[in-house]
């Protein structure tokens, strides 16, 4: 079988949709076939109202080892523009993941490594096993990071960590990155994906509007100013206010009920 991203509605939550990644006998190493098919799935779930929360997990209990080595080797006999348009077809896949108005939550089993790491750290949101591992080991083969790895640290560690991490590229546990705040929650190994399924549920139930535009907000704040970023938060109120999920929301509040969101 070849790499391939599968998607599926787990029974009993389909408000949510799952992408697996899976790549038999190289621990779902990252291949282009499965970034055209995460491009085009999140594109689908942004126009599919019924779907609140999107997860990532990888098959057989393993997350991503990365790329993988020999089709890395094989591209060195190639024209250079061949690595370029892979690592550009990730890069858009990354970028549709930040700019993806839902929820993304990425389950973590066994490890996340390399690239791996990256699309880990391009989610929302991450819930990782006790003993899962992470590393950025480009720099142990004579690599740099891709898929904004080192954006991402950059943004949510301590400039000397980071550089840690990508200097070193040793594995760095999940107990340690979660001490930091780089991973929202733990679980026991086995019940990664369920306990992320849960939470993916439980955001079901909050205003997809509103969480559409807090991410929005979230992703502005790191590239502009206060000053900005108070304007662009007084549009986002005054517009959440006048839009029917806070009219929903208020009143069932008021109520002491829970709120029912309709589909925007």
């Amino acid at each position: 079988m070849s790499a391939a991203l599968l998607t599926s509605r787990p029974a009993g939550n389909d408000t949510t949709l799952l992408l697996t990644l899976s790549n038999p006998g190289v621990r779902n190493a990252l291949h282009p076939d499965m970034y055209a098919a995460g491009i085009e799935a999140l594109h689908a779930a942004q126009q599919d109202a019924s779907i609140a929360a999107i997860v990532i997990t990888g098959a057989e209990q393993f997350f991503c080892a990365g790329g993988n080595l020999h089709r890395l080797l094989d591209n060195r006999a190639k024209d250079p523009s061949i690595q370029a348009q892979s690592i550009d077809l990730l890069a858009a896949w990354i970028t549709a993941l930040r700019t993806c108005s839902k929820p993304v939550l990425a389950a973590v089993e066994g490890a996340a490594a390399g690239a791996g790491f990256s699309l880990a750290l391009a989610c929302d949101l991450i819930v990782a096993a006790d003993d899962a591992k992470f590393a950025m080991s480009y720099a142990r083969v004579g690599l740099t990071p891709d898929g904004g790895g080192s954006w991402f640290l950059a943004q949510a560690l301590p400039p000397q960590f980071a550089a840690e991490v990508l200097f070193e590229g040793k594995p760095i546990s999940a107990a340690r990155l979660h001490k930091l705040g780089l991973i929202n929650r733990l679980a026991t190994t086995g019940t990664v994906l369920q306990t992320t399924l849960a939470w993916a549920q439980e955001l079901a139930s909050v205003s997809p509007h509103a969480l559409a535009h807090i991410k929005m907000l979230l992703g502005a704040a790191r590239k502009q100013p206060l000053a900005t970023h108070l304007l662009a938060e007084r549009d986002s109120f005054v517009q959440a206010l006048h839009h029917h999920d806070a009219l929903e929301g208020i009143q069932a509040f008021l109520a002491k009920r829970p709120p029912r969101y309709r589909s925007t």
